[in-house]
């Protein structure tokens, strides 16, 4: 055991008490456009001029601002006339709407949903439930597992699985050799009642893990039934490690799954037992060290 000198300043308890705040700050200024406006200008701007140009009030903005600059989303420059703001690259790329790698959409999501859900945590572990219906009066689901409010609130959390997968998705992709595939379908929609058409390569992304097991084993099954013989499906997943040590993004995942859907974050291991459960064989597990997984199993 350490000296008790070690416990005198818990620097990691400081950091995870802080790490809602820290989200709801670049949430905010992504909301509130600031990195839009910096980049649409073109030049560093002060404060009261990013918040005329965005309705904010001046102090409020500023301190927003400085936030920024200590998370590095934004740097600053002191001139005679006082700070100057300007994005990041970091911001550029992947904070600003009109970047290709813009992950705006998923960050409103991420603000507006998930963070206002994640108050009822304790209660979805009490209970072992979702607690959308206890954050926003609204049970009705979509095909995916999850619940939205409104069409605007799917479409925004559709877009942001876009956004992510912009950033990810190559490295799913070139994961295993998919040529010998000339048909693939991309599985979305009400696969649960609708007919699932004949293809060689289903792509199964971020689906699995919305569902509990018995639902998972339904839709594989159906897979299966529906592909070409030598054909497979391809599941794009978060993976946890074997002895579900991590990686932590993951086990943050699977507690989000708790709180929004039927679903849980799983295993390599799991996924292909699952797989072997509807007949698929030869399974395949190529984890890529980004946000998402491969697993490959063949019929």
């Amino acid at each position: 055991m350490g000296s008790t000198e070690d416990l005198d300043y818990p620097q990691i308890i400081v950091q995870y008490s802080n790490g809602f705040l820290i989200s709801k700050v670049m949430f905010t200024a992504c909301e509130l456009g600031v990195f839009d406006l910096l980049l649409e200008s073109g030049k560093p701007l002060p404060s009261d001029a990013i918040a005329a140009g965005l309705s904010a009030s001046t102090m409020g903005m500023k301190r927003l601002l400085d936030a920024c600059v200590g998370l590095k989303l934004l740097a600053v420059e002191m001139t005679q006339e006082g700070a100057l703001y300007r994005n990041t690259e970091i911001s550029n790329v992947y904070l600003t709407k009109s970047s290709p790698k813009s992950q705006y959409h998923i960050m409103m999501y991420y603000s507006n949903t998930v963070y206002l859900c994640w108050q009822y945590l304790a209660d979805a572990v009490r209970e072992g439930r979702n607690q959308y219906e206890r954050a926003f009066g609204v049970s009705s689901k979509d095909p995916f597992g999850a619940m939205y409010r409104s069409d605007e609130e799917m479409l925004k959390f559709m877009a942001g699985q876009n956004s992510v997968w912009s950033i990810c998705g190559r490295d799913v992709l070139a994961a295993f050799d998919l040529s010998p595939f000339t048909q693939i379908y991309d599985l979305g929609g009400d696969f649960f009642n609708d007919s699932i058409p004949a293809a060689e390569l289903y792509i199964l992304s971020k689906i699995l893990h919305d569902w509990d097991d018995d639902k998972c084993k339904q839709l594989l099954a159906k897979v299966y039934k529906a592909c070409k013989p030598g054909g497979g499906v391809l599941l794009v997943e978060s993976l946890l490690n074997e002895d579900k040590s991590g990686p932590v993004e993951t086990q943050l995942y699977s507690m989000n799954m708790l709180v929004q859907t039927e679903g849980k974050e799983r295993t390599a291991a799991e996924y292909s037992k699952l797989l072997e459960s509807a007949g698929f064989g030869m399974i395949q597990v190529k984890r890529t060290g980004k946000l998402y997984d491969a697993v490959l199993g063949r019929k």
